[in-house]
């Protein structure tokens, strides 16, 4: 005790120091096992820059920055999605509410079959006869319907209408039937040739629904259907297409009987009265040659010209053609002739907005 009273700043000096030196290996400790953690992160990071130095396409020098060019390509194909999606709009579905029930859907699906129909005759398309209901046969004249189908048949009434929009517009002639996929449990009391085996295709982008049309034109409104399509601003994509003749129709008009020609008028000609001699001339052959020609000269009477009527030419049968073939005349090149086209058809509709 008396030799601590005596060195008592010098053993509170030792216990500082040995206190220091305690906390100067802890901290040397810690910041070796730190140091040690940053070594392993720069190895792994000298690693991959390694790597990347390997790979090709290589990263790029100072000069050429690879990484930078990609980065600007993924932008650029950003702002291409954003400019692509104006051609990938939605469809409305009809009716397009928030709440979908059996009275609004059956209003709307009469008040649009309708629409249709007039649309097709303001513009002279005919349809399947008696009354046509554009592959919603089985839904026309039911008032309830399946209550899990009624968001998918609303879909594909939207589509309906727009895909029958592009075909009015182009003006076909006869429209045969459209066919698509069941979504309803309604839809298995329809007729078969309302509905396709095929179904709606979803992928990581977009949901693909087809449908089959079937419709007869010429090829002018055959141009202006698949130009109407790729012009539509919803994706109405055509997969495939098959032309061929359309089946002659019987004619209905009754024939007309042949109208005989009608009779031309033909005036009565004038015929002069004769000329006599002048009294005192001699008759018979007691004149002479010249006594005679001086005397007709000089009392003879003028004659009028006989009326003629106008000549009206006649048609005349062409010659029969030749063993070779026809001679003169216009030649057919191109005879159009009806086409019956049966096109199938999907409709794109995103999945979503990534």
């Amino acid at each position: 005790m008396t030799w601590i009273k005596r060195n008592l700043y010098f053993l509170i000096s030792c216990l500082i120091a040995f206190a220091s030196l305690g906390g100067a290996g802890w901290f040397f400790y810690s910041k070796w096992q730190l140091n040690n953690e940053i070594l392993d992160q720069l190895n792994d990071q000298y690693g991959k820059l390694q790597n990347f130095n390997q790979q090709n396409p290589h990263p790029g020098t100072p000069k050429v920055d690879n990484i930078k060019a990609a980065k600007e390509e993924q932008q650029q194909m950003r702002d291409f999605l954003l400019k692509a999606r104006v051609h990938f709009q939605r469809i409305a579905p009809i009716p397009d509410v928030a709440t979908l029930s059996s009275e609004n859907f059956s209003t709307a699906l009469s008040r649009t079959i309708d629409q249709l129909q007039r649309d097709s005759t303001n513009a002279s398309v005919t349809l399947p006869p008696p009354k046509y209901n554009f592959s919603f046969e089985a839904e026309k004249l039911r008032v309830s319907f399946d209550r899990g189908g009624l968001g998918p048949l609303a879909v594909q009434l939207g589509e309906v209408k727009a895909i029958c929009d592009v075909l009015f517009a182009a003006g076909i002639n006869y429209l045969d039937g459209i066919q698509r996929e069941r979504v309803s449990a309604d839809d298995a009391s329809g007729s078969p040739s309302d509905y396709l085996a095929d179904r709606s295709v979803t992928n990581d982008l977009a949901v693909l629904a087809p449908y089959e049309l079937t419709f007869r034109c010429f090829t002018p409104e055959l141009a202006l259907v698949l130009s109407g399509f790729a012009a539509s601003p919803h994706c109405l994509l055509v997969k495939t297409i098959n032309v061929e003749l359309a089946p002659a129709a019987t004619p209905t008009t009754p024939e007309v009987a042949a109208t005989p020609a009608p009779q031309v008028y033909q005036p009565p000609i004038y015929q002069p009265p004769p000329a006599f001699p002048p009294p005192g001339m001699p008759r018979g052959g007691e004149e002479s040659e010249g006594y005679r020609r001086r005397y007709e000269q000089r009392y003879a009477t003028p004659t009028t010209p006989a009326y003629a009527p106008p000549v009206i030419p006649q048609p005349v049968a062409p010659p029969p053609a030749a063993a070779g073939g026809p001679r003169g005349g216009l030649q057919t090149v191109i005879d159009e002739k009806q086409l019956k086209v049966t096109l199938m058809l999907e409709v794109v509709k995103l999945s979503g907005a990534k």
